[in-house]
């Protein structure tokens, strides 16, 4: 297993959940970390809650120009990971198009528009974060379901494309994230209970979870081109 000591990572959505997570584990495996979100004052939470051991970057993946202007300005990174996106979520013929057209805008093509723009070290890693829904679809999520394949489906075809720097997606099942914050304490609480009695792992997922295999698929120098399901059994259950 490679060492991200001393390395230059940047994650994208850096600021809080699964990014977050990422971060404080490359940090504290010695990697020159910057976070990267459309807030400042987001990312200037997350630095102080990180002990000021990174380094911040306003990046909106909506913004072509401003992505490109990003990436041609700094030296390249070893290791990129994507998880910022917004995915409203519904039943395909509940859900106002226009709310699933910036689902797939914000998921999909943001990720797109980073791995397009980003400049790597020769074995550098990409890492998307998918979800499970790739593989078990929800009859009330089917749009983040092929959002999520779609987006698997980009990094198997650029792992070909960027050889050899190696890209790879994660896959996360429920995880507890500040994405549920909205929902009342009450009911969140009861469905990660009823979920997670449901699952072959017996509880939800947590954002470290996926932060350790992030952390694999960027120290491991064969993976790639790969999926790594995080998903406590929910595929199988």
């Amino acid at each position: 297993m490679a060492s991200i000591a001393g390395k230059r990572v940047l994650v994208v959505g850096g600021s809080s959940g699964i990014g977050f997570a990422v971060a404080a584990q490359a940090v504290e495996a010695g990697a020159e970390v910057t976070i990267a979100s459309r807030s400042q004052e987001k990312l200037s939470e997350a630095a102080r809650e990180l002990g000021g051991k990174v380094q911040t970057a306003v990046l909106d993946t909506g913004d072509e120009a401003s992505i490109d202007t990003f990436f041609a300005s700094d030296a390249p990174w070893d290791h990129v990971v994507i998880s910022a996106a917004q995915t409203p979520s519904g039943p395909v013929r509940k859900l106002p198009l226009e709310d699933a057209k910036r689902a797939m805008e914000s998921k999909f093509w943001g990720a797109y528009r980073i791995a397009r723009a980003a400049r790597f070290t020769e074995r550098g890693s990409l890492t998307f974060i998918s979800g499970f829904l790739s593989e078990r679809p929800s009859a009330n999520s089917v749009l983040q379901g092929a959002i999520n394949a779609a987006l698997e489906s980009l990094g198997r075809g650029l792992a070909l494309e960027l050889s050899p720097v190696r890209v790879n997606a994660v896959s996360p099942g429920l995880i507890d994230t500040p994405l549920w914050s909205k929902m009342d304490a009450g009911t969140r609480q009861a469905m990660f209970e009823r979920v997670g009695a449901s699952l072959p792992a017996k509880t939800i997922g947590h954002s470290e979870d996926i932060a350790n295999a992030v952390l694999f698929a960027m120290t491991t120098p064969f993976a790639t081109g790969s999926t790594i399901r995080v998903d406590g059994g929910g595929v199988i259950g």
